[in-house]
């Protein structure tokens, strides 16, 4: 069994911000693989069902992105997933929009989510799935942090609807 986990904040203020790049994935990865969302357990809203042949089950915590790891940890412990099966996908301000990196292990490069989850889970050696959704520009009168918490455009959704969820798939292929 893998456990998939999409980073974000809950409610609809936050629902279409780079921040919650995580969750947005999450959702097309359920509907791909017509994974209904279903039960709230361990603070978060969760999905069980097959992708690629495999048993998974998919988790938004719903205790804000800095907590995420307090969910991840309930969730893991309950379904004896190994850290090495689970396969968080979250923003990157570090990559260009719309790019898609996948590694296993590491620090967590100043994401308060993956701080939490290594924290909680007294382990790093999860998979990676990070999401570009770049930097603000030089001449945007606008911070890192609220950068994050800014709503895509209607381009970028459609970008991470198409392109970066294609490249969120054949990436899992690889960890699959």
């Amino acid at each position: 069994m893998k456990l998939l986990i999409g980073l974000g904040n809950p409610g609809p203020k936050y629902e279409t911000t780079r921040h919650n790049a995580g969750f947005l994935i999450l959702d097309l990865i359920a509907d791909s693989a017509c994974i209904s969302w279903g039960s709230s357990k361990f603070d978060a809203v969760m999905g069980k069902g097959q992708l690629g042949g495999e048993s998974v089950v998919l988790l938004k915590p719903q205790t804000f992105m800095n907590l995420s790891g307090r969910s991840v940890a309930k969730a893991s412990r309950f379904f004896k997933v190994a850290v090495e099966d689970m396969i968080v996908f979250h923003d990157d301000i570090d990559m260009d929009y719309g790019k898609v990196k996948t590694r296993a292990g590491g620090g967590h490069g100043g994401h308060n989510g993956i701080r939490s989850m290594i924290a909680e889970l007294g382990s790093n050696n999860f998979h990676r799935m990070k999401l570009g959704v770049g930097r603000p520009g030089k001449d945007e009168p606008i911070g890192v942090s609220d950068w994050v918490l800014h709503p895509f455009t209607d381009a970028e959704l459609l970008g991470l609807q198409k392109e970066m969820f294609d490249a969120v798939m054949l990436r899992l292929k690889g960890i699959f």
